[in-house]
C-alpha cells in the first residue's frame, strides 16, 4: 500500500566551528560647508542583524544538545522546545515509525550529531524578518554540500522550523555589512512566487505534471514525483484497488526565501498531499486492504479504503525568466485513516 517516499533525513553532522559574519560600517565622505572647509560627517553605525553571531551560534548549539538527547529516547516534547514547523512534523513522524525501522537505521538516527562548517545568513533587524538561516555540512561526508537550516522565532524562542539538504553550496547574497537579504515569499520570480511552489508542485503527484511541467524545470525530484503518479496503480494492487493523490494543506505554511547573487531567490517551502487507495467496486463486499507498515502504526485495521497523510518540505531555486528548480523534497507519512 505504501509508496516509497524519499526519506533523506537531513543529518548534517559536525564538530562545530562557526564561520563569522563580518559586520563593518561604511564611512561617509565629507562635504563643503559655508566657508569652503570640509565638514566631516560621523560614520553611520553598521545596521544590526536580527541576532548577532554569538546568539545565532548558541541557538544552534542548544538545538544540537536537545535534539541529540530527544533522539535517544524519542522524546517529542523535549524536541519541541527547540524545533517547530514542518521539520518538527517530520521528526514526530520519525519517532512514531521507529518500531518499524531496522536496527541499523535506529542506531544511525540515534547517534549524536554536531554541525560543522557553519555559516550564518542573518537578515537585518530592519528587514522585518523573524528568522535566520544556517548552512552546514556533515563531518562524515566532507564532499557533501550539507544542508540549509531555518531558525524562526516561535513562542518567543528561536527554534528550527525547516531543514533541507543541499545539492550544491548556494550563492546567497549579502550586503556590504555581511547581512543576508530575505525575499518576499509572495513576489513572483520567474514563473512562480515562493509561496506558490508547494501547492503547484503537487500536480506532479495528482496528474503526472500536466500543468506543473509548464512552470517547473525537470530535476531528479520532479522525475521521481512523476514516477510515483505513473506507477500508482502498477502491480497486483492495481488490479483490485485504485490509488490517487490530492494536494493538502501543510501543517505549517511558513515559506522562507533568501536572495541569491545575480537576482535569483532560494526558497524553503512546505508542501503536503494525501494518498488514497480504494478497493474497486467488484471487491468492496468481499475484500479489505491490509495497511502496510507505515500506515499500520496509525491504524492497523484492514479496511476498504486507506488514506495516508504526507507532510513535506522542499528547497527550490527561482530565477527570472526561468522555470523553478526544485532540488530537494522530503515527505513523511504523518497519519492514516
Amino acid at each position: 500500500m505504501n509508496r516509497p517516499a524519499r526519506l533523506r533525513r537531513l543529518t548534517v553532522l559536525a564538530i562545530g566551528v562557526s564561520t563569522a559574519i563580518s559586520l563593518t560600517a561604511c564611512g561617509s565622505s565629507g562635504s563643503e560647508a559655508d566657508g569652503g572647509s570640509a565638514t566631516p560627517k560621523a560614520s553611520a553605525p553598521a545596521p544590526e542583524g536580527i541576532v548577532d553571531q554569538k546568539t545565532a551560534s548558541s541557538v544552534v548549539d542548544a538545538y544540537e544538545k536537545a535534539n541529540n538527547k530527544a533522539n535517544a529516547t524519542r522524546d517529542a516534547e523535549l524536541l519541541g522546545t527547540v524545533e517547530a514547523g514542518q521539520v518538527h512534523e517530520q521528526s514526530k513522524a520519525d519517532y512514531t515509525h521507529w518500531p518499524t525501522w531496522t536496527k541499523k537505521r535506529q542506531k544511525t538516527y540515534s547517534t549524536p550529531f554536531y554541525y560543522r562548517d557553519r555559516q550564518f545568513w542573518i537578515p537585518a533587524a530592519s528587514s522585518g524578518a523573524t528568522w535566520f538561516a544556517v548552512t552546514a555540512r556533515s563531518a562524515k561526508e566532507p564532499k557533501d554540500p550539507g544542508g540549509l537550516l531555518i531558525f524562526d522565532k516561535v513562542g518567543g524562542r528561536y527554534k528550527m522550523t525547516a531543514g533541507v539538504a543541499l545539492d550544491a553550496k548556494p550563492k546567497i547574497s549579502v550586503d556590504e555589512h555581511g547581512l543576508a537579504a530575505p525575499a518576499d515569499p509572495s513576489k513572483k520570480v520567474g514563473t512562480l512566487a515562493p509561496d506558490e511552489i508547494g501547492e503547484r508542485y503537487e500536480d506532479f503527484f495528482e496528474t503526472g505534471g500536466k500543468e506543473a511541467k509548464q512552470v517547473f524545470a525537470s530535476t531528479e525530484d520532479t522525475r521521481e514525483s512523476t514516477k510515483v503518479f505513473t506507477e500508482r496503480n502498477a502491480g497486483e494492487s492495481g488490479r483490485w484497488s485504485t490509488t490517487k493523490y490530492e494536494v493538502a494543506k501543510p501543517a505549517h505554511p511558513a515559506v522562507y526565501a533568501l536572495r541569491l547573487v545575480g537576482g535569483g531567490v532560494l526558497s524553503v517551502f512546505p508542501t503536503a498531499h494525501t494518498e488514497s487507495q480504494v478497493l474497486k467496486p467488484a471487491y468492496l463486499y468481499n475484500s479489505k486492504i491490509t495497511p502496510g507498515p507505515d500506515a499500520r502504526v496509525y491504524n492497523p485495521t484492514p479496511r476498504i479504503a486507506i488514506i495516508n497523510d504526507y507532510q513535506g518540505q522542499g528547497l527550490a531555486e527561482l530565477q527570472p525568466q526561468k522555470k523553478v528548480r526544485v532540488t530537494e523534497l522530503e515527505y513523511r507519512i504523518t497519519g492514516s485513516e
